[in-house]
């Protein structure tokens, strides 16, 4: 078992014993993520903690995208709650690169590839370079905006 499987499970029981009924709603619906991405497929397997590390990403995107649904629509109590689902799952990714981290990343990429003069029908190409480098640890639609950016500067 994935270690970071093995602490989510270990802090599910204490928020239970705790009774924190935010968390543990928030860690069982993200054991429950877990386990049905490792069930999905033509063969069970068991993750890796990269692999956790990656549904993690997806369930707080799916919480944030969430929040600001409800926020949008006027449902404070909802967007409220979603938040608190984010901040939790937030405690288990690794820490979260910032614009100018992502910048580097890219343009190092983009050397790494030699895409510059291909414009942005290279864009595939230094994303297979830089997707596995931010896994879990950048939103890819902020990463595939910095990528964009980049090779249309160099482009032009």
């Amino acid at each position: 078992m994935s270690e970071l499987k093995d602490r989510l499970r270990r802090d599910l029981t204490m928020s239970i014993k705790g009774r924190d009924a935010v968390r543990s709603s928030t860690l069982r619906m993200v054991l429950s993520a877990i386990t049905n991405a490792e069930v999905a497929g033509k063969q069970a397997r068991e993750l890796s903690d990269d692999d956790v590390v990656g549904v993690l990403a997806t369930e707080a995107k799916k919480r944030r995208e969430a929040a600001t649904a409800f926020a949008d629509a006027g449902r404070t109590e909802l967007a409220d709650k979603e938040t608190a689902e984010a901040a939790v799952i937030a405690d288990y990714l690794p820490e979260q690169l910032d614009a100018a981290a992502i910048g580097e990343i890219v343009t190092a990429a983009i050397q790494q590839t030699g895409a510059a003069s291909d414009g942005l029908r290279a864009m595939g190409k230094v994303m297979g370079v830089v997707q596995p480098q931010v896994r879990g640890r950048a939103d890819g639609g902020a990463v595939a905006a910095e990528v964009r950016r980049q090779l249309s500067d160099a482009a032009g």
